[in-house]
C-alpha cells in the first residue's frame, strides 16, 4: 500500500480576530456578522455597478460584474455569490440601492436621495 502526500494549506489569519460588520435585513429580520475587509471591499464594489438610471442592473449580473473590483486577497476560499447577496440586503437596509419596482427578473438600482 502506497502512502499519499497532501499538500498542506496556507490558512488567512483568523478570521475571529478581525473586526466584523452587523449588516442590516431589508424585511426586519436578523443580519449576519462578516468581516470588515470583506464587507467594506463587497459594498464599494456594489456600489460601483449598480447604476443610478431606472432601468438598474439585473441581480443575476452582480456577482460576474462585482468580481473585477473585489480585494483578491479577501475574497480567497469565500463564495462571492453569498456576500453578494449579504450585502446587497444590507445596502436596501440601509437605503443606498433599490429594487425597481414591477421589474421581473429583480433589478436594482442606486436609491434616489
Amino acid at each position: 500500500m502506497m502512502a499519499t502526500t497532501r499538500k498542506k494549506r496556507t490558512k488567512r489569519p483568523a478570521a475571529r480576530d478581525e473586526e466584523r460588520v452587523e449588516t442590516l435585513h431589508p424585511a426586519g429580520k436578523n443580519g449576519v456578522r462578516i468581516t470588515r475587509p470583506r464587507y467594506d471591499s463587497m459594498r464599494r464594489a456594489l456600489l460601483k455597478v449598480i447604476p443610478r438610471r431606472a432601468a438598474g442592473v439585473a441581480f443575476r449580473e452582480l456577482a460576474a460584474l462585482v468580481g473585477p473590483h473585489l480585494d483578491v486577497e479577501a475574497f480567497r476560499g469565500a463564495s462571492v455569490t453569498w456576500y453578494v447577496v449579504t450585502v446587497k440586503q444590507d445596502l436596501e437596509a440601509r437605503g443606498l440601492i433599490e429594487v425597481v419596482p414591477g421589474a421581473r427578473p429583480q433589478r436594482l438600482r442606486r436609491a434616489r436621495r
